[in-house]
């Protein structure tokens, strides 16, 4: 039978956001077969069902700037009179947008604990408007400084961040044997929004969606466009998925919150300590103009210093309850190994659409290439096959075990990343760059299922790996610094097109890769290893 909490304790049942605070509940055990068949199924996948579109949501704002960037500079939006460096800028917009998502993952990896589930989705979800609603005022406006749209840039973040308490929220409600299934369908699915952001604006954009309050359009191609769509259009979105989030999800008694306010506050006060590093990270990129190498460490210890020393005391005996983490060697290594799989999905899904433009839509002269591909038309395939596959990874790791998927699909990775490296090379100065593009997509495509398949099977090793009070700090941990893929590589990308080098940043990612290989089957995979999952 589940066990009872002591008389004294407060808890929140869950029931909703309607619960009423008892001095006693039952506790939340899955893994006990009459709980969970008598009342945890159907919470479980009640909860599942709500945060799915939600954090759908938080992806496509967090990802839009990959194609508001290529209209951006279409429409002839200039922050620099020099050419390449223009372009560059609109790279670094989408990092910063992925250095914020990254860095907001870090106090969102602890906030499921300190200020429950129900809140935390809720609410993140409804902090969502802030850069979704300045998008759209910003864009309609072609003057607006680089500097505003940095800012927006950093607040979409918020969307990326959520990904970390989503999913250690999810891993409390299923039983260990459903922990395949249930993470890969939470992450699978949200990583479907950046293919339905990527469907969605270019046809949002194209049309008076909101009347005179959407502002007037701008001309592309001697038609008229509405870019400030792809900020307006999630408004109501997310002001829905907010209140269904707060009406309908639930807080899981283990997380003991007190009360709302305080579970607010808690909140609210770690986010704004993650935006003090992403603040921080972004002026040393931008204004500053140091190396990302520097800036992502820095980012990263200023975030975490922040939060064990500027939180109060209760929330930082908690935190350093969570930070035993950082202790365990196998954290460390999962790590590596997450940053491989979701890592290379999100900084791809960043970074295709422009990659595209940039490799195949210019003639070695530099003029614009006539028989060019659309970016539009192929860039959302890539997140959408490797969305779509990630429960499958979750699915096979719970049936043959997530090391040797994550073996096998890591192989397929460093041989995909060498050919498409090699194509992009072979478009490099042909007269006809889009006769390469065939090759170059469908080993891209190759890339995005190998990076969905190891997301579900990476995520499938960490509850076999740790505790279950380990497990959701570290699935947390390892998916905020995997997000950094979302700053690295269109970084990596905009520094190569700048330099006319495309190619060796994807022959430098084969090489980690390979790294990665070695690693999975050395702790997890071989004969003997030393933690067999």
């Amino acid at each position: 039978m589940p066990r009872k909490f002591a008389p004294d304790q407060t808890v929140t049942l869950p029931t909703g956001a309607s619960a009423r605070q008892e001095p006693e509940a039952l506790a939340w055990n899955p893994e006990d077969a009459g709980f969970w068949e008598q009342r945890g199924r159907g919470i479980a996948w009640r909860n599942l069902a709500l945060s799915i579109p939600a954090l759908s949501s938080g992806f496509a704002v967090w990802m839009f700037w990959s194609i508001i960037v290529v209209q951006m500079q279409k429409l002839g939006f200039r922050f620099d009179a020099d050419p390449g460096r223009n372009k560059e800028l609109f790279y670094t917009l989408t990092a910063i947008a992925g250095l914020a998502g990254a860095t907001l993952r870090i106090p969102n990896s602890f906030l499921v604990a300190l200020a429950g589930g129900r809140n935390v989705v809720a609410v993140t979800t409804a902090l969502l408007l802030l850069p979704a609603l300045g998008t759209g005022i910003a864009l309609a406006n072609p003057d607006t400084s680089y500097g505003t749209f940095a800012v927006l840039a950093a607040l979409s973040g918020i969307g990326g961040g959520a990904f970390a308490s989503s999913m250690s929220n999810i891993s409390f409600f299923f039983p260990k044997r459903m922990q395949g299934l249930a993470l890969g369908l939470n992450a699978g699915l949200g990583n479907l929004g950046v293919s339905v952001m990527q469907v969605l604006l270019p046809w949002a954009m194209s049309f008076a969606m909101f009347g005179a309050l959407g502002g007037q359009s701008q001309v592309l191609d001697g038609r008229p466009t509405w870019i400030q769509n792809c900020g307006l259009v999630w408004v109501p979105i997310l002001a829905t998925l907010a209140l269904l989030g707060w009406f309908l999800m639930d807080t899981l008694p283990q997380h003991r919150v007190s009360s709302t306010p305080i579970a607010l506050a808690r909140m609210s006060w770690l986010l704004l300590l993650g935006f003090v590093g992403t603040g921080l990270g972004s002026w040393l990129l931008v204004g500053v103009g140091w190396s990302m190498w520097i800036v992502l460490p820095l980012t990263i210890v200023v975030t975490l210093g922040a939060m064990s020393f500027l939180t109060p005391p209760s929330v930082r005996a908690s935190l350093k309850r969570q930070f035993a983490i950082f202790s365990n060697k196998h954290n460390w290594v999962m790590t590596w190994l997450y940053v491989m799989t979701f890592g290379s999905f999100i900084g791809y899904s960043a970074a295709f659409p422009k990659l595209i433009q940039d490799v195949f839509g210019y003639l070695p002269d530099g003029r614009a290439n006539p028989g060019a591909p659309n970016p539009f038309a192929y860039a959302w395939l890539g997140p959408l096959v490797g969305s779509a596959v990630r429960p499958l990874g979750g699915w096979l790791s719970d049936r043959v075990g997530g090391a040797r998927v994550t073996q096998w699909s890591t192989v397929v990775m460093v041989a995909a990343a060498i050919g498409a490296a090699w194509a992009i090379q072979a478009a490099d100065g042909a007269a006809r760059p889009e006769e390469h593009f065939g090759l170059f997509l469908a080993l891209f495509l190759v890339l995005f299922v190998c990076t969905g398949i190891g997301n579900g099977s990476t995520f499938r090793m960490i509850p076999v790996i740790f505790t279950k009070e380990l497990a959701g700090p570290v699935l947390g941990w390892t998916s905020a610094i995997a997000a950094y893929g979302a700053f690295v590589i269109p970084n990596v990308f905009g520094a190569q097109i700048k330099a006319g080098t495309p190619h060796h940043a994807l022959y430098a990612f084969a090489v980690y890769y390979a790294t990665c290989l070695v690693a999975n089957w050395w702790f997890y995979a071989r004969k003997g290893a030393e933690v067999p999952c």
